[in-house]
Parts: structure tokens; C-alpha cells; sequence
């Protein structure tokens, strides 16, 4: 904990002697500073962007946390930036760096904070107005800048050279601090960093830049073969998309004339749809017809049957007077013969 407070609020020491006077600085405990993480991600809304909105929005921050008297405003911002820092330093290491995240108390309480996971875990403050008295905070001593001269680094002026001239300040808030902060804050810039940072990054562009100098004059061959071996593969591939050309122009053909064939099934289909529907139109009547055919037939038949059994009758009746009539002659005949012996 301590190591971290020194290192968050390390103002003075090294070149920044000579430049910033030695500013006193409250160190928070623990759970003020989880109450001050807390506060600054529940209120994220108070950083707007605005002219003064940081400057107001920490002061709330800190009247709330009853620190105002005892923290001003860039200090706030400067621990939230150091934290961050760190997070971002153990959360994202160089590549080949081990480091072990647990060893920094806060680590899991920044995490969380990045995350969002403690939005809602602190109240919501209310804005400052700007015309609040200032004598209820901290006073601040205003940030004396000052220009530094242009360094030039032999070759590599390109790696600085969006960087021309650096900006003092007493607080030593870093450029990167707030996102979307005012411009008071954001132009607090610590040159001790930005040394450090440029004196650390020149030996290691130095040396890459003679490694890859020297790698290229060993690989210009490979490359030069592997360019020609290139070539070789774009033209094979051209005469490939040439071929293909050729065959999608063949597919086309075959596709047109496709669809003309498709379009002539589609007459003949039609034409044999309404064949059919012809079809069953004569089906219907010839169905019809023959109802007609089994009516008229069976009314025949009923009329036949009924002649037949006249007929019959007539027969019958017929016979029965022809049998009366040989009766009578035989009777006849037996009686004449009866008399005739007599006579």
C-alpha cells in the first residue's frame, strides 16, 4: 500500500526536482480508496467533457468523501490515472512478461471498475455548479508550463516528430490521463515520463533498425526469388481466370438456351393443361350420355318384361280355349257315333 501511494504521488524526484516544488499529498486508506473507485465509475457521468467538468466532478467526488480539504482536484485525477496505469500495466503485460497481478491489492477492485461491474455501487452525486465557492476545496497551485527546446535523435526524428515541443507542469498530470477531461487537466504533462519513455524507446529503434537492415540485405535474394516465384503463380492465375471467363461465357450460352427450352415446356405444359381440361370437359358428357343410355335401357327392359308376361298370358288363355274346343269335338264325336249304333 505504501509502495503504491509513493509510486501514485511521486512528484519529486529525478529531473522534475528542478522543475516542480514538493507538494504535500494525502495518502488514502484502503477503503477510501475503494469508495473513491467506487464514486468515480458510479458518477462517470460528471466527466462530460465540458470545460471544467473534470475539475467540478472531482471536487464533488472528494466534498462527498469529506477529503476536499484534504485532496485537490488534480491530485484525485492523478491517483485515478496512476491506478488505471497499473491495471493496465499488470492486465496487459509486454509480451514475454510475467506478472502476477495479486501482488497489487487494488488489482481486483480496478478490474471490476474496468469492467463495469461496479456501476451502481455508489451514490449518485449531484454536479458542482462552476460558480461554487472556491474557497470550500483545496486551493491548487495553477500549473506553471513552460516550453522545452526541440530535441533532435539523429534517424529516428521521425519516431518524435509529432511530438516537436512538451509542456511543463508542477502537478505532473499525465497527457494521458482523463478521457474526454478538460483542457486544464489534460495539458498537465509530466517530462520526466516523457524523457524516461523517449530515452528507453531510441536504443531498442536503433537496434531494430540495424537488425532489420541487416536482415534485408541477407533475405533480398529470398525475397527477389520468392517475388519472381509470385509472378510465375499471377500469371498462371490469369490464364486460370481467363479459363474460367471462357466457362461462365459457355454456362451463360447454356443458361440462355436453358430458359428457352424451360419457356417451351411451359407452352407445351399449358397447351396440354387446357387438352385436358378439353378431355375431362368430353369425359363429363360422355358420362353423362351414358346415364342418359342406362336410363333409357332400363325403361326398355321394364317395358319388355312387361310384354312378355302379356304375351305369356295371352298364350295361356289361348291354349286353354283350344283344349275346350277338342273337348267338345271328341264329345262330339262319341255321341254321333253313339247314335249312328243305334241307327
Amino acid at each position: 500500500m505504501e509502495t503504491m501511494e509513493q509510486q501514485d504521488h511521486s512528484y519529486t524526484n529525478g529531473v522534475c526536482d528542478q522543475i516542480n516544488p514538493a507538494e504535500f499529498t494525502y495518502k488514502m486508506s484502503n477503503k477510501e480508496i475503494e469508495d473513491f473507485v467506487k464514486l468515480r465509475i458510479s458518477n462517470s457521468y460528471l466527466f462530460s467533457g465540458r470545460k471544467n467538468s473534470s475539475k467540478w466532478a472531482w471536487r464533488a467526488i472528494l466534498k462527498h468523501m469529506g477529503l476536499h480539504f484534504k485532496m485537490t482536484h488534480r491530485q484525485a485525477s492523478k491517483k485515478w490515472d496512476n491506478m488505471k496505469k497499473k491495471y493496465k500495466e499488470l492486465k496487459y503485460p509486454p509480451e514475454g512478461v510475467k506478472v502476477v497481478p495479486e501482488v497489487w491489492s487494488f488489482f481486483s477492485l480496478m478490474d471490476d471498475a474496468m469492467e463495469g461491474r461496479l456501476q451502481g455501487t455508489a451514490p449518485i452525486l449531484e454536479a458542482l455548479p462552476h460558480n461554487s465557492n472556491n474557497s470550500d476545496f483545496l486551493p491548487a497551485s495553477m500549473p506553471k508550463k513552460r516550453r522545452v527546446l526541440n530535441v533532435e535523435f539523429s534517424s529516428v526524428t521521425d519516431l518524435v516528430a509529432s511530438e516537436p515541443e512538451m509542456e511543463v507542469s508542477l502537478n505532473g498530470k499525465e497527457e494521458d490521463g482523463e478521457d474526454g477531461e478538460d483542457g486544464e487537466d489534460g495539458e498537465d504533462v509530466t517530462v520526466l515520463e516523457r524523457y524516461e519513455e523517449i530515452n528507453r524507446i531510441l536504443p531498442e529503434v536503433e537496434a531494430g533498425k540495424d537488425r532489420i537492415q541487416q536482415t534485408t540485405k541477407r533475405e533480398q535474394p529470398l525475397l527477389q526469388r520468392e517475388r519472381a516465384l509470385l509472378d510465375r503463380e499471377i500469371t498462371a492465375l490469369d490464364r486460370e481466370r481467363a479459363l474460367l471467363e471462357r466457362e461462365r461465357a459457355v454456362m451463360e450460352r447454356e443458361r440462355v438456351t436453358m430458359e428457352r427450352e424451360r419457356a417451351v415446356m411451359e407452352r407445351e405444359r399449358a397447351l396440354m393443361e387446357r387438352e385436358k381440361s378439353m378431355i375431362e370437359k368430353d369425359r363429363d358428357a360422355l358420362l353423362r350420355e351414358r346415364l342418359a343410355l342406362d336410363k333409357e335401357k332400363a325403361r326398355w327392359e321394364r317395358f319388355s318384361a312387361r310384354n312378355e308376361r302379356t304375351e305369356n298370358a295371352t298364350e295361356d288363355d289361348s291354349k286353354a280355349v283350344d283344349s275346350d274346343a277338342g273337348n267338345g269335338k271328341e264329345r262330339f264325336l262319341y255321341l254321333f257315333e253313339k247314335l249312328v249304333e243305334n241307327f
